[in-house]
């Protein structure tokens, strides 16, 4: 309910007046049925104009931290981030980010559109770094397809340290669904779910326009910061360079 609530009576009108978010492929997400969103991560607003501009409701799997606060105003981020279809994780260990997976997986069982970040985290720099093989493991379980999403603008309108919006065009890009049945029984297989996410790593390059950089998004921040230095340098998709290496083009 509120999660409705907030998409077209209170956050959603004002989010559209401020950004005009644009859609480009909406055709391309199934109008039931389960399916995996795989979107590059550029801003903390990426989770809220991806599913502003889908008709139906998408489920994030969200860290723990946003649903553990105490007090008024932990009740109320827990309330929030509830309601705007969030489903809480343990990211602290292996047998916690097996536990993430496996309902991740349940939820698609359930017919719903499932939204994941392949990164992991945000941009450190705008750029598209490496994907993680989780959401490979979970479109071979639960076999259903991957629909990669192109955030385009959320890091001018949301920079990282920013808590006020900038008024600044959004585009949402969907691509054509990836179909990975071909690999059925597979999941588990290290080197396919490698392939399989780096076929989905070059889909979200080709449609996003990032350079790309074969590291992991994590270890990108940390070693900006054992370095001191400041993270505002922001990728122009218009002045891409090649990256050292390409994700595959295509799995197998």
């Amino acid at each position: 309910m509120l999660y409705w609530v907030l998409k077209h009576i209170f956050l959603g009108p004002l989010m559209k007046l401020w950004c005009r978010p644009k859609i480009e492929g909406r055709k391309y997400v199934p109008e039931s049925g389960a399916a995996i969103l795989v979107s590059n991560h550029l801003a903390v607003a990426d989770s809220f104009f991806m599913p502003l501009k889908m008709s139906r409701r998408v489920t994030f799997l969200a860290k723990r931290e946003y649903f553990t606060g105490r007090g008024l105003k932990g009740a109320l981020k827990r309330y929030f981030f509830s309601g705007i279809g969030q489903v809480p994780i343990d990211r602290s260990s292996g047998a916690a980010a097996q536990a993430a997976l496996d309902t991740g997986v349940r939820l698609l069982r359930e017919g719903r559109l499932l939204g994941v970040y392949p990164e992991g985290t945000r941009s450190p720099d705008g750029r598209l770094y490496k994907g993680k093989t989780g959401v490979a493991r979970m479109a071979l379980e639960a076999n259903v397809p991957v629909i990669p999403i192109a955030m385009i603008g959320t890091d001018r309108a949301n920079p990282i340290g920013s808590t006020i919006w900038r008024p600044f065009r959004i585009r949402v890009r969907v691509g054509k669904p990836l179909d990975f049945s071909r690999y059925e029984g597979l999941a588990g297989d290290r080197f396919v779910e490698r392939s399989i996410t780096d076929e989905i790593m070059y889909a979200l390059m080709e449609l996003s326009g990032q350079e790309y950089v074969d590291v992991y998004a994590a270890k990108a921040k940390d070693d900006l910061e054992t370095q001191g230095r400041v993270i505002t340098k922001r990728a122009d998709p218009s002045d891409r360079q090649e990256a050292d290496r390409l994700p595959e083009t295509k799995a197998g």
